[in-house]
């Protein structure tokens, strides 16, 4: 038996808005347009695009993206100029895995997201509890627009840890895409991560037990993301899972451009609906800041991967060497 297993749906205002039983049988919920509220094909060699560019979605794909928005509070929120870069920012995708929220007020999400949404958006959120072993607490969550993307309320989770491996246990939500049937609609769980940078060795390889539990819960396509604080040749026993694979390779994810410690994760022969087209969002590029600015939004930038919005019925090679990315 995994020495992982998933908690109880957690329900510290996780489900704001859309959890009404008498709108709706489905467990996947979400704001219908035009209402408003601000709550809570097969795989094929990967395209990297530059660092700058990020095109938008079209009605064919979403993306999907992990931003750690570092030390995200009261502080940075009163700073109208980050603020609006990390709002565009997260237009740009369709969910978000947000890491390093690190305050103990609990209107800073929903302020962002109100933020995020002034232009008519309608994007919408779910948040883990707070998490560490020490007095700085931090919290994950997902960012998600709303008329594209509906979530699980029944799957949002916080990964179980009796061991105590892993300092800020994942968070784990499924989500499936809006506006098509139900068996063909593209349906995924994003396994949301910020290791430790003094444990990385013991969390890599503790990750492929919450990697497997996850799957073993019933959904195939299993994506985990985050900040990992590796990169993609160092990801220990995760990274050894048999048809493994990872969306960012040779490219640093750090503003300073030092460092490749940002990534997304998944199994090549499951998740075949990624459509190759990945890459790091380069927010000094895209919003002309200099590196003072740019550092004052994040010290990381945003990764992100692209995906089929249909349930692929393909399954890929079932030869594929253990750890290799491609």
């Amino acid at each position: 038996m995994s020495r992982f297993s998933l908690l109880l749906p957690l329900i510290l205002g996780l489900c704001l808005i859309g959890c009404d039983a008498e709108q709706t049988l489905d467990r996947f919920v979400g704001p219908a347009p035009p209402q408003r509220a601000i709550t809570a094909p097969p795989q094929r060699a990967a395209t990297v695009l530059p660092p700058s560019s990020a095109p938008m979605a079209s009605g064919d794909t979403i993306k999907v993206a992990s931003f750690n928005i570092q030390v995200f509070g009261i502080s940075k929120l009163g700073k109208p100029q980050v603020m609006d870069v990390l709002a565009q920012v997260v237009r740009r995708f369709d969910v978000v895995a947000i890491q390093e929220i690190r305050s103990k007020d609990t209107t800073v999400l929903p302020r962002f997201v109100e933020l995020i949404n002034a232009d008519g958006r309608q994007y919408d959120y779910v948040i883990g509890p707070r998490l560490g072993r020490t007095s700085s607490k931090e919290q994950y969550a997902f960012i998600f627009d709303a008329t594209r993307i509906e979530y699980d309320r029944d799957s949002i989770r916080t990964v179980d840890d009796p061991d105590d491996l892993l300092h800020r246990e994942p968070m784990v939500t499924t989500f499936r895409v809006r506006g098509l049937p139900t068996g063909e609609a593209f349906t995924f769980t994003l396994v949301n991560i910020h290791t430790d940078p003094d444990e990385t060795d013991t969390e890599l390889d503790a990750l492929d037990d919450v990697f497997a539990s996850v799957q073993r819960n019933g959904e195939d396509d299993v994506i985990l993301l985050g900040d990992l604080n590796v990169d993609e040749y160092h990801l220990g026993e995760l990274g050894m899972l048999p048809g493994i694979t990872w969306a960012i390779t040779g490219q640093m994810t750090n503003t300073r451009r030092t460092k490749a410690y940002d990534n997304i994760v998944f199994n090549r022969q499951a998740t075949v609906e990624h459509t190759g087209i990945c890459g790091v969002f380069d927010m000094m590029a895209e919003f002309g800041l200099s590196m003072d600015e740019a550092l004052k939004v994040s010290d990381h930038m945003p990764v992100w991967a692209e995906f089929s919005v249909r349930e692929s019925t393909l399954v890929g090679p079932v030869a594929a060497r253990p750890g290799n990315g491609r």
